[in-house]
């Protein structure tokens, strides 16, 4: 009788600088739109975890904030979150914009080596180096001197250039992260996609309807907490959602004359969420000032930081 294929599973931490590509990565290997996408940076404030399997192997993959020196203690805490999942991967992979390796002429970067090196010499965890963004590279073979950089450093495993955004070698990058799966049971069901709730994801939807409508400042300060996400008689999801600011000229901003930039957001978000959830929803927001909500350690915790 021949022996069964022995399944493999490993958590996968997808690391980076902030916009390098790295939720759209995560969306381009699952083919949903599960981590929110927005051209800004910091967009990612906490873990998104994302299921891939196939007969044989599952990957669960982790999507964490941007690398960056905390100026709050919000980015502190999102901080906390690289750290943690880092700490609990088989196999990380640091997603660079390959258009900035080539600005600086290395893949060199003391902040992301600093995070990873302890885990290559201590616990020998491969670590995938991933040159995203090749779509904006119109000679690909000038990459190929920062791949053999990557070789020869002492922290990379591999390297690979991808295009996260046109999906270009994405699936060898999942087969590459195959290989270095160990032996193991899958955690999760098959079928799942990820195990954050429901109304995790249409707080983020939420968000990044806010990030593409707002420039500078709003995006950054604001917050999403939903407040009711209940199945009415009436066949849609009644959704009631806080949009949290720091100051009362933020609020008027999002509100906006007549509560019709308010309303803007909602029909923006709504249309995602909708899509999302498959069920028409009636969405409610509402916009509560809380000072200085990012550097308050209790206000932090109240919204799940």
């Amino acid at each position: 009788m021949t022996e069964p294929t022995p399944t493999r599973c490993a958590s996968v931490a997808i690391i980076g600088r902030p916009n390098a590509g790295k939720s759209t990565l995560l969306n381009a290997i699952l083919g949903e739109h599960l981590s929110i996408v927005t051209p800004k940076p910091q967009t990612t404030r906490k873990r998104v975890l994302g299921i891939h399997t196939t007969d044989a192997t599952q990957l669960v993959f982790v999507d964490t904030p941007g690398v960056l020196k905390p100026r709050y203690r919000m980015q502190s805490a999102m901080m906390g979150y690289v750290s943690d999942t880092l700490a609990e991967s088989d196999v990380i992979c640091v997603v660079v914009d390959v258009t900035t390796v080539m600005e600086h002429d290395t893949v060199r970067d003391p902040l992301m080596e600093t995070l990873i090196r302890p885990l290559v010499e201590k616990e020998h965890l491969p670590v995938i180096l991933v040159l995203n963004k090749m779509d904006a590279v119109k000679q690909p073979q000038l990459v190929l001197p920062y791949m053999e950089e990557a070789r020869h450093s002492g922290l990379y495993t591999r390297a690979i250039a991808v295009s996260a955004k046109s999906g270009r070698e994405v699936d060898a990058l999942v087969d590459l992260l195959a290989e270095f799966a160990p032996e193991g049971e899958f955690q999760y069901d098959p079928d799942s996609l990820s195990t954050l709730p429901q109304r995790f994801f249409v707080a983020e939807l939420i968000r990044e309807a806010i990030f593409h409508r707002y420039r500078d400042e709003i995006p950054y300060a604001t917050d999403v907490q939903v407040i009711e996400f209940a199945e009415h008689s009436d066949a849609k999801w009644h959704i009631t959602a806080d949009i949290t600011v720091e100051r009362d000229t933020q609020k008027g901003i999002l509100i906006g004359k007549g509560g019709e930039a308010l309303k803007q957001i909602g029909i923006d978000a709504r249309e995602k969420i909708e899509e999302f959830l498959e069920q028409p929803v009636f969405l409610e927001l509402f916009v509560k000032v809380r000072s200085d909500w990012r550097n308050d350690r209790n206000q932090l915790a109240n919204l799940g930081y």
